[in-house]
């Protein structure tokens, strides 16, 4: 307790900034003891403020290669997110795939974790009664239990710190070997289960019983894949040969029951649901989506656990709105456009006249949707007088998702069009040419003027490749053309997710109920306005999976959990559906579409080793590497 009681803790504006209340008076302002500290509720709010907002939460503030919490004043990063690293989404400019530069986070966890403990440690010390220091011990095993599974999940087996440790002088004594995997996953749930035990019902926008078991859930569903999925990768070493990586099969099951005890436990007994079960159309199902990630805090009732980001000031908002907006709402912004949705992922999205099936993007009349060898004259395409017609069956969460051509946004037209056929037949496709038809200019992007088009036009990087548009999140205020202006509050835990969780557990181990699975699946699709249920198969779960948590910064660990990154990254393109004007015949002209690999996009492989992430430092910690 001495050694806890003469540390000084440094506090920055940023953090000071997160209490609505009266700030201490500090002297000097930027050390304080810990008993001047914890002796004022204030204080103790503000120390558990800055944990978490510390929590490795993959916000909209978080880059796979920047980190959490990326708001320098300058964030000049090009705006590469986690979901470009998968099928699902594609950067305007960059052609980036995983390395070792990604998804690293050690240095940041462990003070993270030193600090978690030092609050532990002096827990028992508060004037606090029993009930508010109970309270205080599940946060801080919600907090703990949340970083190390930040660690686990990249590191596999690391080394488990419960108490803060003193330096006497000997660097030997700091030193920690690595628990297996096994036991850091086992450790995170079992804080998990404090944290749920000692948190109440609801507490503000802080940890509550029902976001420790969301967390348990998430825990226990990606440890039960790493152990049934594992053994479809081969690694070899030291840390294989101690089980600091990997996990047994024998152990899929148990922690499958977990996750389904734990989203069991959410489903039957929390005030949670989903956000609008029941639209009364696709449109009001399209809205209601689009509009709760635009505010989280409209949907209450699904958001288990939002951190929020709506303090006005400098390090605090996201830059979503100016790098991923269309070029044509930019506001002045010179950098927009850089979240480009793939065809990939657009034929994820179901009909609904066909249910249970991808709804797959057919352009040519013999349906051939593995045909990307670009425009071909011979070819019977399908064609449409509004390019939006193309996608009137598709499942209202895509319009809600992504920008579509031809689709309004703000007010404005959004035109994305990647070429045309001039009325001679010659085809002018992702370059820019000009053309007379009918009395009119018409140019191959869709507007004479580079500022009135959001697609294909190379100039600046501005205007997607793949013929789509970002929209989740976006803000529908107008653009503020500076750095950290968007303030989107983000939500960790949804209550889909919880559905989700439970449907693959069950289908993936036989273990819970089959009926309450296949009724949870077809939940967030009701949300979405199907009218038919589809079956319970690993199949649809994953493809509803996608679609619902769509750029929620979880697709690249689905890959990771599962040990699917390597086969679906082999050699791989993504691609595009390019929208091409045909000037032949008499007007009003038509569009057809061509499905075609992504310009620039270089094949990607993922190479295995990349499964677990580098341990820094170990010529120092003496830690044994991962493979």
């Amino acid at each position: 307790m001495k050694l806890i009681k003469n540390i000084l803790f440094l506090f920055v504006v940023s953090l000071i900034s997160f209490s609505c209340d009266d700030g201490l008076d500090l002297l000097p302002t930027d050390k304080i003891t810990a008993d001047d500290l914890f002796g004022d509720p204030a204080g103790t709010k503000l120390y558990l403020a800055d944990l978490y907002d510390r929590l490795p939460i993959e916000d909209l503030t978080f880059f796979p290669k920047d980190g959490f919490n990326f708001n320098p004043g300058d964030p000049n990063n090009g705006g590469f997110t986690s979901s470009m690293l998968t099928m699902t989404a594609h950067h305007s400019e960059r052609n980036s795939f995983i390395n070792g530069n990604y998804l690293n986070w050690w240095d940041d966890a462990f003070r993270l974790i030193r600090d978690v403990n030092l609050f532990i440690d002096i827990i028992p010390t508060l004037s606090n009664t029993d009930a508010e220091k109970a309270a205080y011990l599940g946060e801080a095993s919600f907090i703990r239990a949340f970083a190390y599974f930040g660690l686990v999940k990249r590191y596999g087996g690391v080394p488990i710190i419960r108490t803060p440790q003193e330096f006497n002088g000997d660097p030997e004594s700091l030193k920690v070997p690595r628990n297996t995997e096994k036991e850091t996953w086992d450790f995170v749930l079992s804080e998990c289960d404090i944290a749920a035990n000692s948190l109440g019902e609801t507490n503000g926008r802080r940890a509550s019983k029902w976001a420790a078991l969301s967390l348990k859930s998430r825990v226990a569903l990606h440890a039960a894949s790493v152990a049934k999925f594992g053994g479809n990768i081969t690694l070899n070493g030291d840390a294989v040969n101690q089980e600091l990586v990997g996990l047994p099969i024998s152990a899929a099951n148990a922690y499958y029951q977990i996750c389904i005890d734990a989203s069991a436990n959410i489903m039957n007994n929390s005030p949670y649901g989903l956000y609008k079960p029941n639209p009364g159309t696709a449109d009001e199902a399209a809205e209601n989506f689009r509009a709760m990630f635009e505010n989280p805090n409209i949907a209450l009732e699904e958001s288990i656990l939002i951190k929020g980001r709506t303090i006005p000031g400098e390090g605090f908002g996201n830059n979503y709105d100016i790098w991923f907006g269309p070029a044509q709402t930019r506001n002045g912004w010179p950098h927009p456009g850089r979240y480009n949705p793939t065809l990939e992922f657009v034929d994820l999205f179901e009909n609904y006249s066909n249910p249970g099936e991808d709804g797959k993007i057919i352009t040519t009349a013999d349906a051939n949707t593995e045909n990307y060898d670009g425009y071909q004259p011979s070819r019977n395409y399908v064609r449409y007088s509004d390019p939006l017609n193309l996608f009137a069956d598709k499942d209202a969460r895509l319009r809600a998702t992504v920008i579509l051509p031809n689709s309004t946004w703000k007010d404005e037209n959004i035109i994305i069009q990647a070429g045309l056929i001039t009325p001679a037949g010659k085809a002018e496709i992702e370059t820019l040419a000009f053309t007379f038809a009918a009395g009119s200019i018409y140019s191959s992007y869709g507007t004479l003027d580079a500022d009135k088009h959001s697609g294909f036009n190379p100039q600046g990087g501005n205007n997607t490749k793949t013929g789509f548009g970002f929209k989740k999140f976006l803000s529908t205020e107008p653009v503020q053309p500076a750095w950290n202006r968007s303030f989107t509050d983000f939500a960790e835990f949804r209550y889909a997710e919880i559905l989700l969780n439970y449907a693959e557990a069950v289908v993936e181990s036989g273990l819970g109920s089959q009926t309450v699975a296949e009724t949870a699946l077809n939940a967030t699709r009701r949300r979405a306005f199907h009218q038919t249920d589809i079956p319970l198969t690993i199949e649809n779960v994953l493809r509803e999976r996608t679609v619902e948590l769509a750029f929620e910064n979880k697709e690249v660990w689905d890959l990771m959990r599962r040990r699917t990154y390597h086969t679906v990254f082999n050699n791989t393109r993504k691609h595009a559906l390019l929208p091409i004007l045909d000037l032949r015949g008499s007007a009003p002209f038509e569009y057809i579409f061509v499905r075609n690999r992504i310009r620039g996009n270089d094949p990607q492989t993922f190479d295995v080793r990349e499964y677990y992430r580098n341990i820094p430092g170990i010529g120092l910690n003496g830690l044994i590497p991962n493979p």
